[in-house]
C-alpha cells in the first residue's frame, strides 16, 4: 500500500505537492498498537512539559517523552540480539537498531543526569532556559522518530488552556 504525502512532511496526503506535481511516494507501513500507544504517550508528555511552570518539571515532561519516542523506534525494529545479560538503556539500543538516531541517543543520554537530579528535586537541576531548549530538542526528536517509524506526527492538543 502507497500514500503519498506532500513534501516538507505536513503529513497531508496530496496537499501542496498535488498541486505542484511534485508529491512523493512514502510507504505507508503497519504499525502495532504498543509502538502507536508510546508514540502516543510522548506526544502527551510534550503538551505536558508546555504547560508545566517549574523548570524541572517541565525538563523531566521533555526527557521522557523523548525516551518513550526513542522506546517506540527500539521497539518496532526489535531490540538486537546480545551476550550481556544485563539490562541496557533504550539509549544502548537506540543507535544498534536505528544507526541514523545515535547522535540523538548520545545527546539525551548525556542529558539523563540531569533528568535525575530534577525528579530527585533539586531546584537548580535545570534552568528555565535548559529546559526550554530541551522541550525543543524533544518535540524535533519525536518528530523525527515518528518519520522513522512511517508514523505522521501530530501534534496534541494542550491539556489545559494557556493563561
Amino acid at each position: 500500500m502507497v500514500s503519498t504525502l506532500s513534501p516538507g512532511g505536513t503529513g497531508v496526503p496530496g496537499r501542496a505537492g498535488a498541486q505542484r506535481g511534485t508529491e512523493q511516494a512514502v510507504p505507508v507501513r503497519r504499525v502495532p498498537p504498543t509502538v502507536l500507544g508510546l508514540l502516543e504517550s510522548a506526544r502527551r508528555g510534550l503538551a505536558e512539559a508546555e504547560t508545566e511552570t517549574t523548570p524541572g518539571t517541565r525538563y523531566i515532561c521533555a526527557h521522557l517523552a523523548a525516551l518513550r519516542a526513542a522506546a517506540a523506534v527500539v521497539a518496532a525494529r526489535g531490540e538486537p540480539p546480545t551476550r550481556r545479560r544485563k539490562p541496557r538503556s533504550v539509549w544502548e539500543l537506540l543507535p544498534q537498531v536505528e544507526p541514523t538516531l545515535a547522535e540523538w541517543a548520545a545527546f539525551f543520554a548525556a542529558s539523563a543526569s540531569k533528568r535525575a537530579a530534577a525528579e530527585a528535586g533539586l531546584p537548580r537541576a535545570a534552568s528555565a532556559h535548559e529546559a526550554d531548549d530541551l522541550l525543543r530538542d524533544a518535540e524535533t526528536f519525536v518528530s523525527v522518530a515518528e518519520r522513522a517509524l512511517g508514523v505522521a506526527g501530530q501534534a496534541l492538543l494542550p491539556l489545559r488552556p494557556a493563561s
